[in-house]
């Protein structure tokens, strides 16, 4: 047996103990299975979707929605999982609804960090109520019930998340300790009840037993005593005659004399009231509405994005598209929406890609330029910078700027030529930046100006000598040099333009 086929046999033992446990609802035991089985066999395509209904069995729809569009990717046709996708996507607000779950447990996340227990509640029992078989909602919600000692609603979101995941270990620890707290709270067995001894004297009179209460201070002194009572009976009758009755007296000629305000002030409050729901409903709905759109934006880049790296990387590894428009359209992915896998996957292409484009690219605009056809080489240049923006410490930057400053564009050039200085300085191509901005203050045409003379058939101090004849003269290494140089200078009256500085 072969090394492949051994893998193919445990990655469906693994699928096969994934299916065992999914049954009994042992989803965290059956994810672990699943995983195992694709770490054996990527291209499991039953495993992958298995995998999407534990996770949606769990409340995890978005994980599900990513196994399954990889499981499409895998086998376009003859594929439950484009059943799965499409009975997702065919319930109105089914998507829309368990984003707000997803937000709402998030908040009480915030809430319950901030000992705000009671409003994390209130949004636990909305994401429920939106979203009925999310686990991870339940175990919080009873969590904060455990912490705010309301017991039986503790016991009640524990067994229901127990039933939807039987082995979920976060599920089982708060059981345990919800088990432990309700033993400590147990009242305490009490072995014997206390009875009051009475004591009593007991003699022998004759042939008769006598058993009588031993005698105590209070009946010898029986007459005192009730005096003494009814002074007291006295006293406090005044008391509660000067701080009960009169007060309340007081107090009811004061409720008859505020009726009137009371109820206006209600009536008022009441308004209060209604316009402050009113506000909040239509603030509801406008947030509702804009979710529901980015929800379902977000869920159709996610899926263009997988879908054009799988198609990317099929022709990639079939070497059948042209390096240039596999760039292209992996410019168009969005990173963000990716996974891990994915982003792995993206980097791979692209390390291998990216490089020689780039330097294919530039070497056309640098060509473009030489020829004046700036407009292809802003294309291709800004392509370069798309994936990568300093490439040749910032020299690509820099002929984009120049190549937009010889289009007529000058605020698109000084910003490229700001943004080299900054990200690349002491680099030519920073001292190029910083002498092309230095050349547009006043003054600084004047300046160039007076560096050196240039005359008809007169020396040039900044090059050697030129010539205004016939537009050659020979430079101060001994070189000849025509008019149409890097340091000569051509013209009828002996002062001409100096061609353009291009960095390579």
């Amino acid at each position: 047996m072969d090394y492949t086929t051994k893998l193919v046999y445990q990655s469906n033992y693994w699928y096969n103990d994934g299916i065992k446990k999914a049954t009994i609802r042992d989803m965290s035991g059956a994810i672990a299975s699943l995983r195992r089985s694709l770490q054996y066999n990527r291209a499991n395509v039953a495993a992958m979707n298995l995998l999407g209904l534990v996770y949606y069995g769990r409340g995890d729809v978005m994980e599900a929605l990513v196994e399954w569009i990889i499981s499409k990717n895998f086998q376009p046709h003859d594929n439950i999982a484009n059943y799965y996708i499409s009975k997702v996507q065919e319930i109105p607000g089914e998507l829309a609804g368990i984003n707000q779950a997803v937000k709402r447990y998030n908040q009480s996340l915030q809430y319950a960090a901030q000992n705000g227990e009671d409003l994390a509640i209130i949004q636990l029992k909305k994401a429920v109520a939106a979203h009925p078989s999310y686990v991870r909602a339940y175990q919080l919600l009873g969590l904060l019930y455990l912490h705010t000692e309301q017991y039986a609603n503790a016991r009640q979101m524990l067994r229901i998340a127990y039933r939807l995941d039987t082995t979920n270990e976060l599920t089982l620890r708060y059981l345990h300790e919800l088990n432990q707290v309700r033993k400590e709270r147990a009242p305490e067995q009490k072995g014997e009840k206390s009875k009051k001894e009475q004591r009593t004297v007991t003699y022998n009179l004759g042939n008769e037993t006598i058993i009588q209460p031993v005698s105590t201070a209070f009946k010898e002194h029986t007459g005192l005593h009730t005096v003494v009572n009814i002074g007291i009976g006295v006293v406090v009758g005044v008391l509660v005659m000067w701080f009960i009755i009169m007060p309340a007296m007081n107090i009811s000629r004061q409720r008859r004399a505020n009726k009137q305000t009371v109820a206006f002030s209600d009536q008022i409050e009441t308004q209060k009231s209604q316009i402050n729901a009113l506000k909040t409903e239509l603030e509801t709905y406008r947030s509702t509405s804009e979710e529901t759109e980015n929800v379902q934006e977000t869920a159709a880049s996610t899926q263009d994005s997988y879908e054009t790296l799988m198609n990317i990387m099929e022709h990639y590894q079939a070497q059948d598209m042209g390096n240039e428009a596999m760039v292209d359209e992996l410019l168009k992915i969005k990173t963000d929406s990716l996974g891990l896998i994915g982003k792995e996957s993206y980097k791979a292409i692209t390390d291998n890609l990216f490089p020689a484009m780039c330097q294919e690219l530039y070497s056309m605009s640098q060509q473009n330029y030489e020829v004046a056809n700036y407009e292809t080489g802003i294309k291709n240049l800004e392509k370069v910078m798309k994936m990568d923006e300093g490439y040749e410490d910032g020299a690509a930057m820099l002929l984009l700027a120049q190549s937009y400053e010889k289009s007529g564009d000058q605020d698109k050039a000084n910003i490229r030529y700001q943004k080299i200085i900054e990200k690349h300085p002491g680099t030519d191509a920073a001292a190029e930046a910083q002498k092309a901005l230095d050349a547009q203050k006043p003054g600084a045409q004047k300046e160039g100006g007076e560096d050196g003379e240039n005359t008809e058939g007169g020396e040039n101090t900044e090059g050697g000598e030129d010539t205004g004849d016939d537009g050659t003269g020979e430079n101060a290494d001994g070189t000849s040099d025509t008019g149409a140089g890097d340091t000569g200078y051509t013209g009828d009256d002996g002062a001409g333009e100096p061609t353009p500085d291009t960095f390579q």
